[in-house]
């Protein structure tokens, strides 16, 4: 995967592809249906119509999500309209797992469904089911597999969330080394992709990531007594769906995408291979891919991957979008390679140079 610069409309993360596909029609001819295959790679092969693939997921009864917070991206709600409309069992397990976690906890856990950071994916792909969701060909070709192991869902920049009562705007990760910042990062950025990602973001220099840069500027901040947790901080670096869903609960907070550091990153969906519900698995793809998963995925302020195809139909919760912090242009995405070597930096200098 090389760097990648997208076209983007104002209120999503990134351009989609120019496919016109609905995610829910259902056919309702039964004539020459395929036989029911609970692992087919797509709804039209192993299922003929929506209707069968919900009868199949329902006599399963369960579906098994992992590392989904509630307060993640809405997914408490989406859960539960998922469990209702389908009268689905769902299965919460971990819901604090990371992406690198969920895939080390499966054997044991056996979910169905994952949701991890591309890099993770990527390195996992012997590990999913192939599957293409109908609204396959909204989505941009850089952010799915072209077999259909994994594919984005949604995704976001990373913000620099404030308290405009304490500090000035911040225009540029630079302006937080100015007196009265208080700052905190997401979690440990060895662990945390919020984190990371914030490191990142300020390592940027003219579109390429640089980890000294990163760790520089949060070493000062820290040198200088103004590196602190969340719960004391006047200036939060994380991921703008976190700092919208934090100005949603709290008046006065405000979220910013600095023009210089427009770092994008995804997560995608995948099924697992092993899933012990796997006409679940394929029907909960299904949903959150429709336009009704992909706006519940928009009403936690996360920018929804098929959000340029529906924005074109008519079908994007245009009100909710314009409420999503205003992005400075098209999202750069690190490559494996970049984030790789990031990551192998901050490992060994992290600690040593913040702590």
């Amino acid at each position: 995967m090389t760097v990648r610069t997208c076209a983007a409309a104002a209120a999503i993360l990134a351009s989609a592809g120019c496919g016109a596909s609905s995610t829910d029609s259902t056919a309702t001819d039964t004539k020459n249906l395929p036989p029911l295959n609970t692992r087919a790679t797509s709804m039209k092969a192993g299922f003929g119509t929506m209707e069968r693939l919900a009868e199949a997921a329902k006599r399963e009864g369960e579906l098994n999500v992992i590392a989904l917070p509630r307060d993640w991206v809405n997914y408490g709600e989406i859960i539960d309209a998922f469990a209702d409309k389908y009268d689905i069992k769902v299965n919460e397990l971990e819901p604090g797992a990371s992406s690198k976690r969920q895939l080390d906890i499966a054997p044991q856990l056996k979910p169905d469904v994952f949701d991890l950071t591309m890099d993770v994916a990527v390195a996992g792909a012997d590990r999913f089911a192939p599957y293409k969701v109908q609204g396959w060909q909204d989505l941009p070709d850089h952010v799915k597999d072209p077999a259909g192991g994994w594919y984005a869902a949604y995704g976001g920049y990373v913000s620099i969330g404030y308290d405009p009562r304490a500090v000035k705007p911040p225009a540029s990760f630079a302006d937080l080394l100015k007196p009265g910042y208080r700052v905190a990062l997401d979690g440990d950025p060895l662990r945390s992709a919020s984190a990371f990602g914030g490191v990142m973001a300020a390592s940027m220099r003219a579109g390429v990531p640089r980890p000294e840069q990163g760790v520089a500027l949060f070493a000062k901040l820290k040198q200088a007594g103004r590196l602190t947790e969340p719960a004391k901080a006047n200036t939060i670096v994380a991921w703008d769906h976190l700092n919208a869903a934090r100005g949603a609960r709290s008046d006065g907070w405000k979220v910013t995408i600095p023009r210089d550091a427009a770092l994008g990153g995804y997560h995608v969906q995948a099924i697992s291979k092993a899933a012990p519900h796997p006409a679940a698995a394929r029907l909960w793809q299904e949903f959150l891919f429709s336009d009704e998963g992909q706006n519940l995925l928009q009403k936690g302020f996360a920018r929804p991957a098929r959000g340029e195809a529906m924005l074109m139909k008519g079908t994007l919760d245009a009100e909710q979008a314009a409420k999503l912090p205003k992005a400075p242009g098209p999202p750069v995405l690190m490559t494996i390679p970049q984030a790789d070597a990031a990551k192998a930096y901050l490992k060994k200098e992290w600690a040593k140079s913040v702590g």
